[in-house]
């Protein structure tokens, strides 16, 4: 008596079937994956940001504020001088203390850090001591999702980024020189317009200033395009 075997075809597709579920079930986890690192590196980027803001106001605040009391008091002909050019307020004690103030209250205060980085930078003699300053410069002012990233054109960008590994004491020129067009044509003119610099003109006693909130320094490029930056703090 023959005996007959039947096969289910089921259990010949099973393994293709079983393979096509596992390799898709996978992917998705992938792509789940990497979906989660993603959020995760904006949500710490987007903490180290308002943590370096935080801090920096916080340390800051008591300084500029003790400095503008504690230094001789500034004349209201010596305040007249400022407006002759950006380069007299930038070289006068005062004036420079007057305008990092003035950019505070715009939260765009990135600008005259990284030009007064730069300042210090070029009179460092020590050759280890370029090297650790210019990371220093760069970590803090350069690179992307930096705390205090100024606003750069691509390619003056990428010729700092490809040369910080051997940097000389002019590596951050054309950064800086960039950094004070934007603020002698965009930050200095309004400066010249506000209270701040309207009291110490006329000699008023200065009223407490009211921070608002401000889209950051235009790029080189683009100084005609104002864009916001509010999605950094959401």
């Amino acid at each position: 008596m023959e005996t007959l075997v039947f096969f289910s075809p089921l259990s010949m597709c099973e393994p293709k079937e079983k393979h096509f579920f596992e390799l898709m079930h996978g992917s998705g986890k992938e792509e789940k994956s990497k979906e989660a690192k993603i959020r995760s590196k904006e949500k710490r980027n987007r903490l180290s940001l308002l943590l370096q803001k935080q801090e920096f106001h916080e340390e800051t605040h008591s300084c500029t504020s003790g400095h503008l009391a504690k230094d001789t008091r500034i004349s209201p002909e010596e305040a007249v001088k400022w407006s002759e050019s950006f380069d007299k307020l930038l070289s006068h004690k005062g004036g420079l203390e007057t305008f990092t103030k003035f950019l505070k209250t715009e939260f765009s205060e990135e600008n005259i850090e990284f030009w007064i980085a730069c300042e210090e930078f070029k009179k460092i003699k020590e050759p280890q001591q370029i090297i650790l300053k210019a990371k220093a410069i760069y970590e803090r002012f350069i690179q992307t999702d930096a705390p205090q990233e100024v606003n750069l054109d691509f390619h003056t960008k990428e010729i700092i980024t490809k040369s910080i590994t051997q940097p000389t004491l002019h590596s951050f020129d054309a950064a800086q020189s960039r950094v004070y067009q934007l603020m002698e044509q965009d930050s200095y003119t309004r400066f010249l317009k506000s209270d701040i610099y309207s009291n110490l003109r006329e000699g008023r006693t200065p009223r407490p200033t009211n921070l608002r909130r401000r889209s950051r320094s235009f790029t080189y490029n683009e100084f005609q395009d104002v864009k916001s930056d509010v999605a950094i703090w959401l």
